[in-house]
């Protein structure tokens, strides 16, 4: 359904809309090699990066309490949002905030379960479509619904295409989605110097595991009560009852402690700092 609308959007052929999204894929793991090679990445702040190439080294030589796998995807995550916060290049999906869940996700079930470029595109192109439904349905900007929109969505959307990739129904994926933003609803934006930095790079590693873990819980046949068109439906209603301080404005939740306070003041000085 995806690729024919783009399709018929584009007015391409689908080899040419395939070869677009396989663009889109080569960026993605572009940015999870940068973060993950050498001594990895650092933001002109320098308050985030690096961080990758700590798990990295951990999961070498430590064993891990989640799992191998599972830091795979919180690697992956990381790498690509520190690449972001360091102003490289990635795929804003659905935003620039939460660029790092899929990529997490996907990488990791690449290396795990030995996905091809493919099947890799099959899976954004799921993605996609399920973005598509929650952007026309609610958010998908920090600003309007808080994190839950961003993060929130993306590890929806990655679950539901994770199923996808793996052999799971329609039904199973829309369980997935709905389970992943519940688990999710009410996540606040609230970046620390209004910076895509603190706390976003380490939501989206939270939000890579939350897509795993959903997609497993639908494929062993666990089904959320609350149909997923309404859990939307109540991120939609979530967010707009947000305040201001907790939808991107940098002023409540962890941007206004007075150490999210300090480092504002240390960036940007003194007078743009509020009591």
């Amino acid at each position: 359904m995806m690729i024919e609308e783009e399709m018929d959007l584009q007015g391409q052929p689908r080899e040419e809309v395939r070869e677009q999204m396989r663009s889109n894929l080569e960026v993605m793991r572009d940015a999870v090699k940068k973060g993950t090679t050498g001594e990895g990445v650092k933001s002109v702040t320098g308050y985030t990066g690096q961080d990758a190439i700590r798990l990295q080294k951990y999961s070498e030589n430590e064993h891990p309490l989640a799992g191998q796998e599972m830091i795979e995807a919180v690697k992956g995550a990381v790498a690509t949002n520190e690449v972001n916060a360091a102003m490289g290049i990635i795929c804003a999906t659905p935003t620039a905030g939460s660029s790092g869940t899929i990529p997490g996700v996907i990488f990791k079930l690449e290396k795990t379960h030995g996905f091809d470029d493919e099947q890799l595109i099959d899976f954004l192109f799921a993605a996609a479509l399920c973005g598509k439904v929650v952007a026309n349905n609610a958010s998908v900007a920090g600003a309007t619904g808080g994190c839950q929109a961003e993060v929130g969505s993306a590890s929806a959307i990655a679950a539901s295409a994770a199923v996808q990739i793996s052999g799971g129904t329609a039904e199973q994926s829309g369980h997935a989605m709905a389970i992943a933003i519940g688990n999710l609803l009410g996540l606040v934006c609230d970046p620390v110097a209004g910076l895509v930095e603190i706390p976003c790079v380490m939501r989206n590693a939270i939000g890579s595991g939350n897509a795993l873990i959903s997609a497993d819980l639908a494929l062993a046949g666990v089904e959320s009560r609350i149909p997923v068109d309404e859990v939307i439906e109540a991120m939609d209603k979530v967010g707009r009852n947000l305040p201001s301080s907790l939808r991107e404005t940098g002023m409540g939740g962890l941007a206004g402690t007075p150490t999210g306070q300090e480092i504002k003041r240390k960036i940007f000085g003194e007078e743009n700092v509020k009591s």
